[in-house]
């Protein structure tokens, strides 16, 4: 069965992602390419790097009448967007799934919190799922409007949530410390991503205030301080996350760094697109795939746990996601069109 799909926001490197899954997937043609800064303008000549899959295809305004009809919208759009739109897409489209974070969050007053503003469609809030399937796959399944998680969020949510959610480890005081390519910041040009600027150079930014702390929190059910860093790479998360052991390391029945591998195992062995390692994760092992590799140690002089989590911030954080949730929105086997094995070298 073929799905008509449309895609809002198609310029960007998630939206780009987007199409470049969309022409691999047997089930998905894309109908609609929206991008109003490009509107008129040849999909091909703007990406040439997709123009033998849509050679013909040209960027439409993003008008909600254009897409009115299609079996799938996805929202590749910056915050606050997607606010604008859902209203008048939701009863004329199949499925909605948001890249943004205008329907990540159930309490509305966290809005004006993390993103300086409230939210403009409160009551559509409690109708959208968060889209992270390792967790939510029953959920996403059952819906028509999903949430897609950031890319962030992501890697810290899959690290922690199997020691939070067995109460392995303690719900506050948890840390991220994670770095993401230059890639996770968009497409549009700012002076502070421009190559003379990121090269050679690694930073932090978003301190104690970084809007996926929110998300974090919300998912864990936990209390996280997040830092996150600029790295001089196109695309990648690597997310060192601690926390500490419900038993303290050294009394009877303390969790180990064997334990730790275990629980990690336990909640992921089955997962297609989860693997988890005895060695470090990097970033070069996901580039281009749609898995997250992770590995945990447990700290026998400090107590600290430590998980350790890397994905492709546009593809497991972004676009890959967001087919995996709409696969199994639609009714389709959840791994089509996703890659589990990166570009190397």
């Amino acid at each position: 069965m073929t799905f008509r799909v449309g895609i809002v926001g198609a310029s960007g490197y998630a939206g780009v992602e987007l199409l470049k899954l969309c022409a691999a997937h047997g089930d998905l043609q894309v109908e609609v390419a929206a991008a109003s800064g490009h509107a008129g303008v040849p999909v091909s000549s703007h990406t040439p790097s997709l123009a033998a899959a849509y050679p013909d295809l040209v960027y439409a305004a993003t008008d909600p009448a254009g897409l009115s009809g299609l079996d799938l919208v996805f929202l590749a759009l910056p915050h606050g967007r997607s606010q604008e739109l859902v209203p008048a897409l939701v009863p004329e489209v199949g499925v909605i799934v948001d890249l943004a974070a205008d329907f990540r969050l159930r309490d509305p007053a966290l809005y004006p919190v993390w993103y300086g503003e409230e939210h403009r469609a409160v009551e559509l809030l409690e109708r959208f799922v968060y889209g992270l399937p390792e967790i939510a796959r029953e959920t996403i399944s059952r819906s028509r409007w999903i949430a897609a998680p950031g890319c962030y969020p992501t890697a810290a949510i899959l690290a922690l949530a199997p020691f939070v959610g067995s109460g392995a480890a303690v719900s506050d005081g948890i840390i991220v410390d994670a770095a993401s390519g230059v890639s996770g910041a968009g497409r549009a040009p700012k002076p502070n991503l421009q190559f003379g600027a990121v090269d050679e150079d690694f930073t932090a930014y978003g301190l104690l205030d970084h809007r996926h702390t929110a998300e974090m929190e919300q998912a864990l059910g936990a209390q996280v301080l997040f830092t996150p860093h600029l790295a001089p790479m196109v695309r990648g998360i690597l997310a060192t996350c601690y926390a500490r052991p419900v038993i303290p390391v050294g009394e009877r029945g303390a969790l180990t760094t064997q334990g730790a591998m275990e629980v990690l195992h336990r909640a992921y062995d089955a997962e297609p697109f989860v693997v988890v390692t005895d060695a470090p994760p990097s970033t070069k092992a996901v580039a281009g795939s749609n898995c997250v590799h992770l590995t945990a140690r447990v700290d026998p002089r400090t107590g600290w746990l430590v998980v350790v989590a890397a994905i492709d911030n546009l593809i497991k954080g972004a676009a890959g996601q967001a087919v995996q949730c709409a696969n199994l929105a639609l009714g389709l086997p959840e791994g089509t069109a996703l890659p589990n094995i990166g570009a190397y070298p």
